[in-house]
């Protein structure tokens, strides 16, 4: 989860480049600013957020939790529809925020 400032060119630029590098790292897409990964156990989990600090920007908020499938699972949407990329994630996994 992720909330940064894009507020001049070089701050867009910014909130840019990392978005894309989650992207390239295999992240989705859950809403705006929460991205997810899909981890097949609480190391790699953890291996994937030693990965994303290394291109952390230097100003705005960068927040992770780790849950299981299974409160995933728990999880109801109030408003809106399921986005279909969230079926890519498999089961059995460890997500990632």
């Amino acid at each position: 989860m992720f909330d940064l400032p894009v507020e001049t060119k070089k701050q867009r630029r910014t909130y840019t480049k990392f978005r894309k590098e989650l992207i390239r790292q295999g992240f989705l897409m859950m809403q705006y600013s929460i991205y997810i990964k899909s981890c097949l156990n609480k190391e790699s989990a953890q291996g994937t957020i030693n990965v994303v600090k290394k291109f952390l920007p230097k100003d705005g908020h960068v927040r992770s939790i780790i849950i299981t499938e299974k409160q995933f699972e728990k999880m109801i949407v109030l408003v809106g529809e399921e986005d279909k990329n969230i079926e890519l994630l498999g089961e059995n996994r460890t997500i990632e925020f």
